[in-house]
This record gives structure tokens, C-alpha cells and sequence, in this order.
């Protein structure tokens, strides 16, 4: 191969591999972690149960364009009801007897970073012996972690679920 053809050929592979690298990029940049965190803890002011919820916006973005072949706005009220109907089935609380309680949905915020979650059981402390199935992402993103804290006046206790580990009995009031 005389000295002009290998320049070519050089030259070809490396915008190739500048084309491979900047398809890639995105993904390079993309975190390589998924969590989310709960806060459930009992409004002695208001007599409800407030359950917080925040997860990484693009996490939750990549989930329902998955899911649902288009981008969402959640900014606005009918893609934050798919995202609702979707918390509704990954994030359920059962009282003692098996029956799910009524998580009430305050609203949500969301901005480039993060999607918080405001839900509240009205009138109603967190029963003893509650069940909490917690399978947020994990089945879309195998590695997510979910940690719930669960505040109990000055003690705070957590629980970590994953896929694997989705449902779990809440430390006692």
C-alpha cells in the first residue's frame, strides 16, 4: 500500500471513529447509578401519613418514552396522570390484613434534575405491620435501588429494595 492510500485509509478510520464516539457520547454521559428515595413520615399537625417520593428526571423520562414510544412533558396533567397510573402500581402500601391503603395524590414537581412525588394517607398513621411493595424502575432499569426512610418522631429507619428485593414489612411505628 503506497503512502497516499494509507493517509486515506487512515483518515477514513478516524472520522469513523469520530462518528462511533459522538453516536456514543450520550450514552458515556448518561449516570451509571438509579436510585430513588422515599420519605414516609407521620404529620402529627395534619393526623396524615406523608410519603415523598424523588427520582431522577432522567431515569423517569427514559422509562415512559420507553414504555410509551413518545417524549413526556410532565409539566403537564395528562403525562403526569401516565406517570400516576404507573407510581400507583409500583409503589403500594397493604395494611396488616393485606388490603392496599389509599395513597392520595398531593402533586408533583419536575425539573431537569429530579421528579419529587407528593402522596399522603389522609387521617391515618402508617399502620403496624404495613407491607410495602416498592418496585419503582426496577423493571425497567435492573439495578435501581430504592431507599425508603421511614420517620417515626426523632428515629428514622430505612429500608433499601430492589428487584429482587421489591416487597418488605415496615419497621413498627
Amino acid at each position: 500500500m503506497n503512502d497516499a492510500k494509507r493517509r486515506s485509509a487512515t483518515l477514513l478510520m478516524s472520522v469513523a471513529a469520530l462518528g462511533l464516539g459522538a453516536a456514543f457520547a450520550p450514552a458515556a454521559r448518561a449516570h451509571n447509578y438509579h436510585m430513588g428515595l422515599t420519605d414516609i413520615s407521620f404529620n402529627p399537625n395534619t393526623g396524615n401519613t406523608e410519603i415523598v417520593h424523588t427520582y431522577t428526571a432522567h431515569d423517569i423520562d427514559a422509562l415512559l418514552a420507553h414504555v410509551h414510544q413518545r417524549q413526556f412533558d410532565l409539566g403537564l396533567k395528562q403525562d403526569q396522570a401516565v406517570f400516576q397510573r404507573y407510581l400507583d402500581r409500583r409503589f403500594v402500601l397493604r395494611g396488616a390484613n393485606g388490603k392496599p391503603l389509599v395513597l392520595k395524590w398531593v402533586g408533583m414537581q419536575a425539573d431537569a434534575r429530579n421528579v419529587t412525588v407528593y402522596q399522603e394517607i389522609e387521617k391515618t398513621p402508617l399502620p403496624r405491620g404495613a407491607l410495602l411493595f416498592n418496585g419503582m424502575l426496577s423493571d425497567f432499569l435492573p439495578t435501581q435501588i430504592n431507599m425508603v426512610n421511614i420517620g417515626n418522631g426523632s428515629a428514622v429507619s430505612t429500608l433499601t429494595f430492589t428487584a429482587k428485593n421489591a416487597e418488605q414489612r415496615l419497621p413498627p411505628p
